[in-house]
């Protein structure tokens, strides 16, 4: 078995696996899950140093997740702008194509809780719609895989989709959302780096939040994708005890140039239910935009 998907099969989903590890209040971790699936694989737990840590607070579940009565499930109204299941289409060249359920963590901010690790809101039939109708609307030249996170396809899967796409004459350009490198680098594979190359222009944005995501092994993984010829971005989510601090941001972002990845988006954290803990306020991204001037 592929190192990768050991480590996905491995990844801790109840809240006695994670009284294993850290110490928690069970029952809390037990409520929440109910409703918001966890799963931290392995080399993720591995980079947690104590509870309440900012990698900790990202995928550890809390029970304000499940009091939050500011926020609302679909903030971004993806339901409202979606023609056909799992296709987004907000802006007239461009389309969200949600093809994946899973991701190696499950976020605690995520936008999508509302779905994420929920079983079946992608098949194989929302797929090929998705794709049909992109091949049906000429003003459509850009696509972006989401999910879920694509890159936990299988790698034929994977495959699959890109060429389906690129088959498309009026698709310009591909990008993938992932959060791979970061939270489960071990599955950038050679072979998964030789299909997607195949398929350029193909660009990948990363989700990093904190420097102490950066190690060897997503260090290791994001070269072999930049050696593919993928221009790599990142995208960070500002969130209160985990890098709303100038001094943070500025090592994370020195840190990614270092590794080949171009800082891309700084994101205000949507206004998702379940999430509002995590919130900053809008002046706490301006201070620290404002701090990074210069650097």
């Amino acid at each position: 078995m592929e190192e990768w998907k050991r480590l996905l099969r491995e990844s801790i989903a109840t809240a006695e696996d994670l009284a294993g590890y850290i110490d928690v209040d069970q029952d809390e971790i037990r409520d929440t899950v109910r409703r918001y699936p966890m799963r931290i694989n392995p080399y993720f737990l591995g980079l947690i140093r104590e509870k309440g840590d900012p990698i900790g607070l990202q995928v550890i579940p809390d029970r304000e997740e499940i009091e939050d009565r500011v926020c609302v499930e679909d903030p971004l109204n993806e339901e409202g702008d979606s023609p056909v299941p799992n296709i987004v289409h907000r802006y007239p060249d461009r389309v969200l194509f949600l093809v994946a359920t899973q991701c190696p963590v499950y976020c605690r901010f995520c936008t999508r809780k509302r779905k994420v690790g929920t079983p079946r809101f992608v098949t194989s039939s929302t797929i090929q719609t998705g794709i049909d109708y992109i091949k049906g609307n000429s003003g459509i030249r850009d696509v972006i895989l989401s999910g879920g996170d694509p890159l936990l396809l299988v790698d034929n899967e994977i495959e699959r989709i890109l060429e389906a796409l690129r088959r498309i004459p009026h698709i310009e350009i591909i990008r993938i959302g992932t959060r791979v490198p970061s939270a489960l680098p071990q599955r950038i594979t050679r072979g998964l780096c030789n299909i997607i190359k195949k398929y350029h222009p193909v660009y990948i944005n990363i989700h990093f939040n904190h420097p102490d995501e950066i190690t060897e092994e997503s260090k290791y993984a994001c070269e072999m994708l930049s050696d593919a010829g993928i221009p790599l971005g990142s995208q960070t989510v500002l969130l209160k005890g985990v890098n709303d601090d100038p001094d943070i941001i500025k090592r994370l972002m020195q840190r990614l140039l270092a590794i080949r990845v171009r800082p891309y988006y700084i994101y205000q954290a949507d206004l998702t239910l379940g999430t509002n803990h995590f919130r900053t306020d809008v002046g706490t991204g301006i201070r620290i935009m404002k701090n990074l001037m210069g650097f």
